[in-house]
């Protein structure tokens, strides 16, 4: 019990002083309601820099994730080149053919998916209704085991459907909407610049990508021999995506695909490749360095308007330090030690400054929801976010407090007692 006993002192301690901290503040509304608003302001700015971040974060990441996960593109194209891309070196460059897809799928043993894409844009037509250019993706065999999708209503094609390029689409969220006006789509017969096509699903709604690339929500997805029907496949920027195995690393696909096409392009040793290898762990990488400047960034001009509330939280705290100087010098004449005048202070400091802090938290989740609704771009108050705000809210409390807190602690009892407010 006697062990105990220093504890239970500091709990009674820590009850009075937050008791007088509470009442201080319920006393005076208007003093409180300022110093609230200061770090209210405060708080809202910083962490809805970082709640933006965040979420741009995440949606460009699952941006990413969603073209799947170890996946190579065989392209004419290579990506990056942001400050001089030496373009020449590449418009020669054949695009990639079913020749090579079917070259690859024959020799390659670390590949666990391949599948052959183009893209062109054609006139859609239900009806009355039409959208005069819809992006169309025309697919081989595989493209489910490769990109990341879910289906709101219907199916997707089987691999004989696929194969034999029957007349069936399987067409994003936002294309139901426009081209049906909320009628069932499923079985029903759209034209495709002209040629006739039945749907069989509907994809699941993606919203919309944060790294440029067009979301499923308004694409029409056909089969690949029936996409030729309708373009020249050479002129429509063909690609092919390659998945590895998943006891596979993706350099290790690269070399072999690297040595693969080589080998059915027939290139000499000294030859440079005619093709690109672009894979989408290298921009997963660029990005864990981009978004750590952006933080940087933003936490760092957001830190200047927590210091405005700060500062308020101290004018307050000095102004109430000076208005109860009398009731300071009763208590410390009625023994109360100076850590127990620091203690109280303090309480009131953090009081202000984490209620402060709860209500723009508040504010930020309001606004997440007004965003995402309005916008249909997904931003979410994060709880390691909800715990940033509190908890820079307790320290801007104890580091604003502080000062006047000490002030208050080392006041002389005589000269308080005799001190007009």
């Amino acid at each position: 019990m006697k062990a105990l006993r220093p504890f239970i002192i500091l709990l009674k301690l820590a009850r009075e002083s937050m008791q007088f901290a509470y009442q201080s503040v319920k006393a005076n509304k208007l003093r409180t309601f300022l110093s609230l608003f200061g770090i209210t302001i405060g708080i809202f700015a910083i962490i809805s820099v970082f709640t933006m971040i965040d979420s741009l974060e995440k949606n460009v990441r699952d941006s990413l994730q969603a073209l799947g996960k170890k996946v190579v593109y065989v392209q004419k194209w290579p990506w990056g080149g942001n400050e001089e891309y030496p373009w020449w070196k590449y418009l020669n460059r054949p695009e990639p053919t079913l020749s090579d897809l079917e070259e690859i799928r024959r020799k390659s043993l670390l590949t666990d998916a391949a599948c052959f894409n183009v893209a062109y844009n054609k006139q859609l037509k239900y009806n009355g209704n039409n959208i005069p250019d819809a992006t169309i993706y025309g697919i081989s065999t595989d493209f489910d085991k490769i990109r990341t999708f879910d289906l709101s209503e219907g199916r997707f094609f089987n691999q004989f459907e696929i194969n034999s390029g029957r007349p069936y689409a399987v067409i994003g969220s936002d294309i139901a909407k426009d081209l049906f006006q909320g009628a069932n789509p499923l079985d029903k017969t759209i034209k495709i610049g002209g040629q006739k096509v039945t749907v069989i699903g509907v994809f699941a709604k993606e919203g919309k990508s944060a790294i440029g690339e067009n979301s499923l929500d308004n694409m029409v997805i056909i089969p690949l021999n029936l996409a030729r029907t309708m373009v020249d496949l050479r002129n429509s920027g063909p690609w092919i995506m390659v998945k590895a195995k998943d006891d596979t690393s993706v350099e290790d696909l690269i070399d072999e695909l690297r040595g693969i096409l080589r080998a059915h392009h027939r290139l000499k040793p000294l030859d440079e490749d005619d093709f690109a290898l672009n894979q989408i762990d290298l921009l997963k990488d660029s990005l864990d360095s981009i978004f750590a400047s952006i933080n940087f960034a933003g936490g760092f001009i957001a830190f200047f308007s927590i210091i405005v509330g700060g500062f308020g939280i101290a004018n307050i705290m000095f102004v109430s330090v000076k208005e109860r100087t009398s009731q300071i010098g009763v208590q410390k004449a009625l023994g109360a030690k100076r850590y127990f005048i620091l203690i109280q202070f303090l309480y009131e400091a953090v009081l202000l400054a984490v209620a402060g802090g709860v209500i723009g938290l508040l504010l930020i989740f309001i606004g997440t929801l007004a965003v995402t609704h309005g916008l249909d771009f997904n931003v979410s108050l994060t709880l390691s976010n909800i715990i940033r705000g509190l908890l820079i809210s307790a320290v801007i409390g104890i580091v604003s407090g502080f000062v006047p807190a000490w002030v208050a602690s080392r006041l002389s009892p005589v000269e308080a007692i005799n001190t007009k407010a």
